[in-house]
């Protein structure tokens, strides 16, 4: 069963870090893009980063370029955000998800999250002013 774990939220000061993670279960990740995304009260879900299979490509929306770092550990199956100098406009549920497809050139387009078929739950990011 193909599974997708966020964890590594939580509440933070403006200026302050959290790094998430997503853990991928059910399938082998080396093979697949990993988006991650955002969606905070009463607005629309956007796309934050995404890396290629094979970590030779990262692509991050402009409001975090130069604050946040995706990067992949196949080996455990995991894929992180690090995520730096945060600010009060970050805060929102976080996700990560994936289309499930080997190789696939997604994260050329995924910042509205079409085609991931996959998503995992979500974890809450707070940055307090």
């Amino acid at each position: 069963q193909v599974q997708l774990v966020e964890s590594g939220g939580g509440l933070v000061p403006a200026g302050g870090s959290l790094r998430l993670s997503c853990a991928a279960s059910g399938f082998t990740l080396d093979y697949y893009a990993i988006g991650w995304f955002r969606q905070a009260p009463g607005k629309e879900r956007e796309g934050v980063s995404c890396i290629s299979s094979s970590a030779g490509s990262t692509f991050y929306a402009d409001s975090v370029k130069g604050r946040f770092t995706i990067t992949r550990d196949n080996a455990n199956s995991t894929v992180y955000l690090q995520m730096n100098n945060l600010k009060p406009e970050d805060t929102a549920v976080y996700y990560c998800a994936t289309d499930l497809i080997i190789r696939s050139t997604i994260c050329y387009d995924y910042d509205r999250g079409y085609g991931m078929d996959y998503w995992g739950k979500g974890t809450l990011v707070t940055v307090s002013s």
